[in-house]
């Protein structure tokens, strides 16, 4: 009989989460005042974050104790089970042997929870009554949602006008749990209102929400904002994936070669990939771990490194970043997780210093490879999670090419049960093949008028 899953037990989920800052070669620079344009510490960041989050931010500490009350809750879905892909192996003829990590186990239906309950903790304890928060796809503001309810926190989402309309259940998922939604750009703020009065049918973005988010938090005492990826303690909260998944390779006695996640804003590559590449830093292992991004929205394979800020109206800080510019709004393509114009900054640093790789997809691609995997593995994904797996075939196929075994791991970051929209969309021809050219790329470069590196 086949060994198709790995289970671990309730006493073997994590009790840190881990920090690679701790081992990085080089560390991040610092960021910016968005107005002075002069470094900036913690303290720039207590208006929207709890003090707890704050140092976890900025800490180089390896190893972060995950509280008991936080742990206690992870046990509702945690810890995930790692599955061995023989029907995809069989379907592509490679002899590369395919794991994936399922996250789409969780209450919300992805790994978002694993950061979301730990961000809703830290602000109960602090006495916040109320966090604000944008949303691509809806995975986010369903995770926040969620955990918000679990600590009786009022909830307030910003979800992006496109995936709004595309994705009305993850919506009533929110309802379902409390928070109140918005569709992005729109007239709560003054963020919103700009946009709309210079584009009335904006589609949104990601850097758009934001702006609205960090405005109505920064305009109320008992108010505080969460953010979904990007951010140093939110991919630290991440690596519960990644530790998981290495005791469940070690105990199918196959590490992997290669080690792939969808990229959005990083906290998806993080959890998965910063574990394994703890192996590279502290031992001299060489585990490729590669960042999958659609090509319509391509930051890390033909942005550039430069800071920039984190949100369309440029309220934030400036951060070292791989960005196509923070004015960019990206195709309104299905996969809203990954329509963000820049990348977190320790994900950045380790492209920069060539620790990582990145590699892109077009549109039509990862819907073909989410059909073929649902086909053989039975689980329909996410339109974010088609990017790792279309990055998988690839390097699956690379091993039938040149002849060798090796394995792969990727992070089946979610189920895509609230995403049949895609499906029909794809289903009935409406999605083609979308990427940016290379005077698109060009004329959003020109336009960032941040500070060099």
């Amino acid at each position: 009989m086949k060994n198709r899953k790995i289970l671990l037990s309730e006493n073997e989920i994590p009790d840190k989460w881990y920090n690679i800052l701790a081992d990085m070669p080089n560390k991040p620079l610092p960021p910016l005042h968005p107005g002075t344009k002069e470094p900036i510490g913690p303290d720039a960041l207590a208006p929207l974050f709890p003090e707890a989050l704050i140092k976890q931010e900025v800490t180089t500490d390896k190893w972060i104790e995950i509280p008991d009350e936080v742990r206690d809750v992870y046990t509702l879905w945690r810890p995930t089970p790692l599955y061995r892909a023989f029907g995809l192996e069989k379907a592509l003829d490679t002899p590369a042997k395919i794991y994936y990590k399922y996250e789409g186990a969780s209450p919300s239906g992805s790994h978002k929870p694993n950061t979301a309950v730990a961000q809703a903790y830290y602000n109960k304890q602090e006495g916040v009554k109320r966090i604000t928060t944008e949303t691509g796809a809806g995975q986010w503001g369903s995770a926040l949602s969620f955990a918000c309810n679990l600590f009786d926190i009022e909830c307030e989402v910003y979800m992006v006008r496109i995936s709004y309309d595309q994705k009305p259940y993850r919506k009533i998922m929110m309802n379902t749990w409390g928070a109140k939604v918005m569709a992005s750009p729109s007239d709560r703020t003054e963020a919103g209102r700009k946009i709309l009065a210079e584009t009335p049918d904006s589609t949104g973005s990601l850097g758009i929400a934001i702006s609205e988010a960090i405005e109505r938090a920064a305009t109320r005492d008992d108010t505080k904002y969460a953010l979904g990826s990007v951010l140093n303690h939110v991919k630290l909260h991440q690596t519960i994936i990644g530790q998981e998944a290495v005791v469940q390779m070690q105990k199918a006695d196959a590490m992997p070669d290669i080690v792939i996640a969808p990229f959005g804003g990083g906290s998806n590559f993080a959890g998965l990939a910063f574990p394994f590449l703890r192996y590279n830093l502290e031992e001299g292992k060489s585990i490729r771990c590669i960042a999958s991004e659609p090509s319509s929205c391509p930051k890390l394979t033909r942005g550039v490194f430069k800071y920039d800020f984190g949100d369309n109206v440029g309220m934030t800080p400036l951060l070292p970043m791989y960005t196509l510019g923070h004015n960019f709004v990206p195709a309104p393509i299905h996969a809203g997780g990954l329509r963000y114009h820049g990348a977190g900054v320790i994900v950045s640093q380790l492209l920069r210093d060539r620790l990582i790789e990145a590699t892109a997809h077009d549109n039509l691609e990862v819907f073909e490879a989410g059909v073929l995997f649902a086909r053989t593995e039975g689980i329909i994904p996410a339109p974010e999670a088609t990017h790792g797996i279309a990055t998988a075939i690839k390097e699956a196929e690379r091993c039938k090419e040149e002849g060798v075994s090796k394995t792969i791991l990727f992070n089946m970051c979610g189920h895509g049960n609230f995403d049949m929209k895609a499906y029909e969309d794809y289903f009935a021809g409406n999605i083609v093949k979308h990427e940016l050219t290379q005077s698109d790329v060009d004329k959003l470069i020109a336009e960032i008028d941040t500070p060099d590196i």
